[in-house]
């Protein structure tokens, strides 16, 4: 039978800075094997929402539930381990070291012992077993030797993905994933987010409407810090404040 409890409920969540609310009171659900997208214009909070489910941020209020348990104000490190990975919007990577040894590393920061320094980073086979298996899905096995300053813009966005991968998490929050993307890399990686979701429970910050009405599931539009509209990527597209608010003629067809 199929799940019925949200692996990540988000409950009247907010983040205030000085008299500024950027996020106010969003509730949300995300189910296993879901992608649910975040959409809005700029400054509607979607960046900070995901610094809020992430730990990079602390809440003003409200409540983040993963699997039940409440993970709102955890630091950052101690929801990774949960099982919760995070990419940027910026790229997020160790240009000097091989694609391999970025997802190596962040393979390792999962151990749930501290890294023993005094001990050769090769003999940790399951992390670089873990590294090799998150390069493969997310398309670069056959680049794992390459420096990642040397891959291209969209292998770089790539890489990030396989590194929060090695950390074999239950949920992703993407961060505009498509962005500086070509036509090329951009499908190819609408083609790896949607690989993903088959696994993953998936929140997904994008710009790109036509990559966002082709993957998700669910869409959340949040306009001035507040959600706005949620449901169906149809239900969506019809609404009239959505469109007046934010998609306009841009709405796929």
């Amino acid at each position: 039978m199929p799940e019925i409890d949200p692996v990540l409920r988000i409950d009247r969540l907010s983040k205030q800075f000085g008299g500024l609310a950027a996020v106010s009171e969003v509730s949300l659900e995300l189910r296993a094997g879901q992608l649910h997208a975040v959409i809005g214009p700029n400054g509607a909070g979607k960046t900070t929402l995901l610094n809020l489910l992430s730990g990079d941020l602390r809440p003003s209020g409200g409540s983040v539930r993963y699997r039940g348990r409440e993970i709102a104000g955890l630091a950052a490190d101690r929801i990774a381990r949960l099982g919760i990975a995070r990419s940027y919007q910026k790229t997020n990577i160790f240009a000097g070291f091989s694609a391999f040894e970025n997802c190596r590393l962040a393979a390792q920061a999962r151990l749930l012992r501290a890294m023993r320094f005094f001990r050769p980073a090769f003999r940790y086979g399951a992390v670089n077993d873990a590294a090799e298996r998150a390069l493969a899905l997310a398309g670069l096995d056959g680049r794992a030797g390459v420096a990642a300053a040397s891959l291209s813009h969209g292998e770089q966005r790539q890489l990030e993905i396989a590194m929060t991968l090695a950390t074999s998490p239950e949920v992703l929050l993407l961060d505009e994933p498509l962005a500086g993307m070509g036509a090329e890399e951009a499908q190819r990686m609408v083609a790896l987010i949607g690989r993903l979701a088959a696994d993953h429970a998936i929140i997904l910050v994008e710009h790109d409407m036509e990559a966002v009405f082709s993957v998700a599931r669910v869409l959340t539009v949040m306009v001035n810090g507040r959600v706005l509209e949620s449901g169906a990527p149809e239900t969506v597209r019809r609404s009239r404040a959505v469109q007046e608010a934010y998609l306009g003629a841009e709405a796929p067809a």
